[in-house]
């Protein structure tokens, strides 16, 4: 049986043996995609700037998921308040919405760093 070719950052990673939680965790969260900047000698530290550098084109991605997530939750959140009259309800749907906005902070922060900070 022939697999597909699976494009992305976690191509060539063993996928398929991933269970659904790490699967999740890795769709939301881009932390694993990183090398530690601050282990190693100075030519480690360099390979893995740059190697961080390149992994940035990803964030953008990233940001897409979040920025969906908190649509389609504060779509729920809005569609519970005006259906359901129930405000304390529709909380359940705007926290994650709001919460949605710093992680887009962080990963936004993220990345234009690795884009305009230049190389030591």
């Amino acid at each position: 049986m022939v697999q597909p070719v699976v494009a992305g950052p976690w191509s060539g990673s063993g996928v398929t043996n991933m269970s659904f939680s790490t699967l999740l965790y890795r769709y939301f969260f881009f932390g694993w995609l990183f090398k530690d900047v601050n282990r190693g000698n100075l030519l480690e530290r360099a390979a893995a700037w740059r190697h961080n550098r390149d992994q940035a084109r990803w964030l953008p991605t990233y940001m897409r998921r979040w920025v969906g997530c908190g649509l389609f939750f504060y779509g729920l959140g809005m569609t519970v308040e005006s259906l359901l009259h129930a405000p304390a309800f529709s909380v359940l749907f705007y926290v994650p919405c709001a919460l949605s906005v710093p992680i887009n902070a962080v990963i936004g922060a993220a990345w234009v760093g690795l884009r305009i900070v230049p190389a030591n």
